[in-house]
């Protein structure tokens, strides 16, 4: 078993800046893959931001810019530092990660989310 705690959520005005958090503890031979996703009210989960265990990275177009994601693989932990927030950032984001065991099968995890609130 693998547990994700997050921090890092918070209230802010638009324009402004917050940094999320995400550590990985438990069962990890290899974090192949870490992630940000994303649920606005009324909407689908989606992703934000994913980065690879070699450092590759992706985000969605609407964050491309202002966003950066970055790991740390000696501490098991995702950044998201996101830049000029808008509005439409509002929502609860959630951490993910895909591991590999120590008896090598692989496994997605997921946080309990952090709220992420961005004031007009």
């Amino acid at each position: 078993q693998v547990q994700l705690v997050e921090s890092g959520g918070g209230l802010v005005q638009a324009g402004g800046s917050l940094r999320l958090s995400c550590t990985a503890s438990g069962n990890i031979l290899i974090i192949n893959a870490m992630g940000w996703y994303r649920q606005g009210p009324g909407k689908q989960r989606e992703l934000v931001a994913r980065i690879t265990s070699d450092g590759s990275t992706n985000y969605a177009d609407s964050v491309k810019g202002r966003f950066t994601i970055s790991r740390d693989n000696t501490k098991n932990t995702v950044y998201l530092e996101m830049n000029s927030l808008k509005p439409e950032d509002t929502g609860v984001h959630y951490c993910d990660a895909v591991v590999t065991s120590r008896s090598g099968y692989i496994y997605d995890y997921w946080g309990q989310g952090t709220q992420v609130t961005v004031s007009s």
